[in-house]
């Protein structure tokens, strides 16, 4: 009997916590969750959550309570080898060194210049054929030019780089003015002595003129009313380099609001800043023969026509009613990127069209008097690109070379 009565006492205490509602966690009292007795893996479920996976006593899965594990997958991850010791072949690559010192020492202008070597090599060959297949490499410091690729490849690469090493075309430089006409009808009397070249950008004509008739028609123009300059004149660039020209300006505006409704009067302006004006970027690169001049032209064209008003209602504590005034500028943007070939001995001569002024206005007296509706200035681009012949590294005009070229990651292979 006393065995009996000692046995009933022991099952009361075990099963006290059940009857209290409470769970048994045989490996960490207290737990929220119920843990199957065998020794695998379990589901643990919970007031808040569920959690589909295996649990260890104090590992990363453990639940704790008030925890929500989400029904995560591990993330996969590529298999990585170190591969073969040698760089693959299989389209019979072979690796060149080329010695672009004769070039890079004379460019004194820039602190990379043998970026423009690579840059010409990517328009010429096309970006992909650098990261596809074959396996290949293209790298260049200040002295030497590394590639890995395949022999034709590496024909053309050579033509490239003699191109900018080659002695005769040391200290060639090419000479630039950038002129707008309000009135496009300059055509009438020039469009006999010149020769239309093709080009694929949307408005853009092109006509290559002899150097004796591109100095008449210069000279032409300059006695028209409508007849302005954009760029210093004398402003030349050297063989392989790069020349920007710019002019543009920054205009703030306010484009939005920003709640901050702890300060008065609940708001604060929200500033935007638009860049008005134009860039051309002009990179030259002559021919081994120099008899033909291959060029890219890169132009941007950005104006501001107006600022349209809006009006926003911005209710605060102090004044139901309040309201302030947004703009959204209305704007016309150009831009063309292509590459030109055309004779070294003659002009080369690009119009972008009609197209937003790159530049502020002349003042006219009588019409900015007047109160009258002002639509934005329009007129006629012109690009004259003219070789020079060899000058002296000591540019004039006032105006550096720059080296900035087009991004290595943008190629236009195809379009020329």
């Amino acid at each position: 009997m006393p065995i009996r009565i000692v046995t009933l006492i022991v099952f009361l205490f075990c099963c006290y916590p059940v009857a209290r509602g409470q769970s048994v966690d045989p490996v960490r009292p207290g737990a929220s969750g119920w843990r199957a007795p065998s020794g695998g893996s379990s589901k643990v479920i919970q007031a808040s959550g569920s959690y589909d996976g295996p649990v260890d006593g104090g590992g990363a899965n453990q639940v704790m309570p008030g925890d929500v594990k989400p029904m995560s997958k591990r993330v996969s991850r590529a298999k990585v080898t170190k591969g073969s010791s040698s760089l693959p072949n299989d389209d019979g690559q072979v690796w060149r060194e080329y010695d672009i010192t004769p070039y890079t020492l004379r460019d004194q202008s820039s602190s990379h210049p043998e970026q423009a070597i690579v840059d010409w090599i990517l328009r010429e060959t096309g970006y992909e054929a650098w990261h596809s297949s074959p396996v290949a490499l293209l790298s260049a410091d200040r002295r030497t030019l590394r590639v890995y690729h395949t022999p034709q490849m590496q024909s053309i690469v050579a033509e490239i780089v003699d191109r900018f090493v080659s002695a005769q075309a040391e200290n060639h430089g090419f000479g630039m003015r950038i002129v707008t006409i309000r009135n496009p009808n300059w055509r009438i009397r020039a469009l006999p002595l010149m020769k239309p070249i093709p080009v694929q950008s949307s408005g853009v004509q092109g006509w290559i003129i002899a150097k004796e008739d591109a100095a008449l028609l210069m000279n032409e123009l300059r006695r028209r009313t409508d007849y302005r300059e954009h760029n210093p004149p004398h402003q030349m660039v050297q063989n392989g380099q790069s020349l920007v020209v710019s002019s543009m300006r920054p205009v703030s505006y306010t484009k939005g609001i920003i709640r901050t409704d702890q300060t008065w009067p609940g708001y604060q302006p929200e500033l935007g800043q638009l860049d008005s004006g134009f860039t051309l970027e002009f990179s030259p690169l002559l021919a081994l023969d120099t008899a033909t001049t291959d060029a890219v032209v890169k132009v941007r064209l950005a104006q501001i026509e107006k600022m349209l008003p809006v009006k926003l209602e911005v209710p605060s504590v102090v004044a139901q009613n309040q309201r302030t005034e947004i703009q959204v500028p209305q704007m016309t943007m150009i831009e063309v990127h292509e590459r030109f070939r055309w004779p070294t001995d003659q002009v080369l001569l690009l119009s972008m069209g009609v197209v937003a002024t790159p530049g502020p206005t002349k003042p006219n007296v009588l019409t900015d008097a007047l109160p009258l509706p002002k639509s934005a200035p329009r007129a006629d681009a012109l690009l004259f690109v003219e070789s020079k012949g060899p000058v002296s590294p000591n540019l004039p005009g006032g105006v550096a070379p720059s080296a900035t070229a087009s991004r290595p990651d943008q190629t236009f292979h195809g379009r020329y």
